[in-house]
């Protein structure tokens, strides 16, 4: 049975990053633009390829169960700087400030996820 939970874990984890990259793919000059809103604006092109490449590597690693560290580790290097920058709730207006937090949280739940990887 926990083979079976380990699994099931690892799926629900991965297809998050994975849909993320989808997604920044489908809707690349969004995301770009999205990116470059929150100030990073050396080389957006390069970072977006960059980033959906970090999501879809550390993605399937963890949902195929090959070098789940490693590919835990790649998502690590994106989340954590992501929910920094896009959740940052302490800076923000008191209407978003709630939301905000739960998202931040949220984001640090997918973190421990993340460092519970064992394979």
């Amino acid at each position: 049975m926990k083979d079976v939970a380990e699994l099931l874990a690892r799926i629900l984890i991965a297809f998050v990053f994975i849909y993320e990259a989808l997604d920044s793919l489908v809707f690349f000059n969004k995301a770009k633009a999205t990116l470059v809103a929150y100030g990073i604006t050396w080389q957006p092109n390069l970072i977006m390829y960059m980033l959906i490449t970090i999501l879809l590597v550390g993605g399937v690693l963890v949902l195929i169960g090959y070098q789940v560290r490693f590919g835990a580790a790649l998502l690590l290097i994106y989340w954590l700087p992501y929910t920094l920058i896009v959740y940052s709730f302490w800076d923000d207006a008191p209407e978003f400030k709630r939301l905000h937090t739960l998202y931040f949280m949220r984001n640090l739940a997918l973190c421990g996820g993340l460092f519970f990887t064992d394979s």
